[in-house]
């Protein structure tokens, strides 16, 4: 794959403890930040997939075997409760 060379501007307080941070595992800050685009990527990938799929359940609907009173005297009878 192709890489693409992208420029931020952040604060150079940031910039400083990113390097550390960098450093401390072994990466380059150029690395660091690719790896965390990257799972900021999936993630949201992943996320819209399966609201795609809940989309999906929920225009096809469930069949929940109910079925509708005969009138509204049926449906707030209290005596079949006690």
């Amino acid at each position: 794959m192709k890489a693409t060379n992208i420029t931020i501007k952040i604060e150079s307080d940031l910039a400083q403890e990113a390097r550390v941070l960098a450093a401390r595992r072994r990466t380059s800050l150029s690395r660091l930040v690719a790896d965390q685009l990257e799972l900021l990527v999936r993630e949201d990938q992943v996320y819209a997939a399966a609201r795609q799929r809940a989309l999906r359940r929920l225009k096809r609907g469930y069949d929940m075997d109910w079925e509708k009173p005969a009138n509204r005297d049926v449906l707030h009878d209290r005596e079949s409760l006690r």
